[in-house]
């Protein structure tokens, strides 16, 4: 079995790999950056434990960081409670896409096991969303490298820095609220932010395609992406667990290697 682990900014996501390549358990936990190793492990250990899974049956763990300080106990907490030292993946590392980016090996693990993913469900040319804390717009060109990113204020965020800065308007749910034009407070802040991050993606998807090719395919993820993609045509496809597919394509690739 191969565990994934995508370590964001707001959450954790992981997701086991049978032998066949299918994923039989994800989970998602809050991204907690005073966290010990132990409490990585025994935290692991029971979503294992819950979904009779072995901790014995994990071959091989893949993570993927954009939280350099969680890096050092979710290793030890992998190795003591797993038996597995995990591997580490990086743009810097990785040999299974070409980063065609000014400092290539700078760019976001999560932005490229993002491609990665992308390319092994849609191909390329290819426009990757990933509606998280931010969201971001990752091209690949027609010959499959990675062109780069446009990086945009995530949902959650605009939502938080409006009412923070706002003494009077509260915090609501991010759904579409059915109308453009709010009638109350509620959905004038849900029109605005949903509906926004609708005409935000129709555009950005629009240039990028003029750039890359108009035959480009777009897939979505994050915890947005289901909600914008109901409102607009220009999203195909979404996956919510595009990040851990592309880390375990990327191991499959360095395996063969």
């Amino acid at each position: 079995m191969l565990l994934c682990i995508d370590v964001g900014n707001t959450e954790t996501k992981l997701g086991a790999f049978d032998a066949s390549g299918a994923i039989v358990g994800t989970w998602r936990v809050t991204t907690a950056r005073r966290r010990t190793a132990d409490e990585y492990g025994v935290l692991f250990a029971a979503f294992f434990s819950a979904a009779n899974f072995p901790i014995g049956d994990v071959e091989a763990i893949v993570v993927s960081s954009v939280v350099p300080v969680v890096d050092r106990p979710l290793r030890e907490g992998c190795e003591k409670y797993f038996g597995v030292q995990p591997t580490f993946f990086t743009a810097a590392t990785q040999r299974s896409i070409v980063v065609r980016t000014d400092r290539p090996t700078e760019v976001g693990s999560d932005l490229i096991a993002g491609a990665i993913g992308a390319v092994s469900f849609v191909g390329a040319p290819a426009i990757v969303i990933n509606y998280g804390t931010a969201t971001t717009f990752g091209a690949i060109d027609a010959d499959g490298a990675y062109a780069g990113v446009a990086i945009a204020t995530g949902l959650q965020v605009s939502l938080d820095a409006l009412v923070g800065r706002t003494a009077k308007l509260p915090q609501v749910a991010l759904v579409a609220p059915g109308a453009v034009i709010g009638r109350d407070t509620v959905t004038a802040i849900q029109a605005g932010l949903v509906y926004g991050a609708v005409g935000q993606t129709e555009e950005l998807v629009r240039r990028m395609r003029g750039a890359i090719g108009q035959r480009a395919r777009v897939i979505a993820a994050g915890g947005m992406a289901g909600v914008v993609a109901a409102e607009t045509s220009v999203i195909e496809r979404v996956e919510p667990h595009l990040v851990l597919y592309g880390l375990r394509t990327d191991h499959l690739n360095a395996s063969r290697a």
